[in-house]
């Protein structure tokens, strides 16, 4: 077509609203429907009655998520995810993918404080520095990826710790050689505050201010801001959390959240 010829320009393209291809956005409703439903699932009817959708049409396209595991079927009848559509999530979130999704996240955060920031995961009664973060100005603080320390002194470990369900007899189990009561009190004041802190337990002249990162209700992974004590006072804990929640959620993947005060 020649340049006399063409029709006028009309603005950016449109996204079509219809998906291109309907079997396929189906499937991906129904793992969404599920995904929301959580382990105790939907019945067939329940399912079709949510999505406008005919059951046979449904009933079709869980045979078709059952035969790869997307979806399993309990003796009640009602359908859940399966084995396959949890391991999705999980090879996403696996420690060495967390690094690389959160990165971003982290250099924004240590911009924002000037502080030294940190991306830690729990592994049993310990927290796996998975990535740091170093502002301009110097930290007199030691860590490297890959070390890990006790989940109980650190912020890091407390604010996955306080989301994780952890009872008093679990905590027993992972707080030896520190005051139970003091730990245990600073978990029921994170799922207060959303935020855990350290005051030089893990390494003198060194304090914390952590969140966690949760997908759905359930802690993945946390980020921490580490501080000199002198530059640690309450005021100082307030603001760097208010900033944390400032600059990390717009930066966090799909489905990460932080939790707000009074979160449960």
């Amino acid at each position: 077509m020649s340049a006399a010829t063409e029709p006028p320009h009309t603005g950016p393209a449109t996204v079509p609203t219809a998906s291109p291809l309907e079997s396929v956005d189906r499937a991906l409703q129904v793992l969404t429907l599920l995904g929301d439903a959580g382990p105790r699932g939907l019945v067939l009817a329940e399912i079709a009655a949510r999505l406008g959708i005919h059951k046979t049409t449904v009933h079709r396209t869980l045979s078709a998520l059952r035969h790869r595991d997307y979806v399993t079927q309990q003796p009640g009848g009602a359908y859940a995810l399966g084995a396959s559509a949890v391991a999705l999530g999980e090879q996403y979130l696996a420690g060495e993918n967390l690094a690389v999704l959160l990165h971003a996240a982290l250099v924004a955060l240590c911009r924002d404080v000037d502080e030294l920031v940190h991306l830690g995961v729990l592994a049993g009664d310990q927290v796996v520095y998975l990535d740091k973060v170093e502002p301009e100005r110097p930290v007199r603080v030691w860590s490297q990826v890959g070390h890990r320390s006790s989940a109980v002194r650190t912020a890091l470990g407390r604010a996955v710790l306080a989301f994780s369900g952890t009872d008093r007899a679990t905590l027993a189990s992972y707080a030896t050689g520190v005051d139970l009561e003091h730990v245990w009190g600073e978990l029921e004041r994170a799922r207060e505050t959303g935020r855990a802190v350290e005051d030089q337990e893990n390494e003198p002249g060194i304090g914390c201010v952590a969140v966690p990162v949760l997908r759905g209700r359930v802690p993945v992974a946390a980020v921490s801001v580490t501080v000199p004590v002198e530059r640690l006072g309450p005021g100082r804990v307030e603001e760097i959390h208010g900033r944390m929640l400032a600059v990390l959620p717009a930066l966090l993947p799909d489905g990460l959240v932080l939790p707000g005060p009074a979160a449960s």
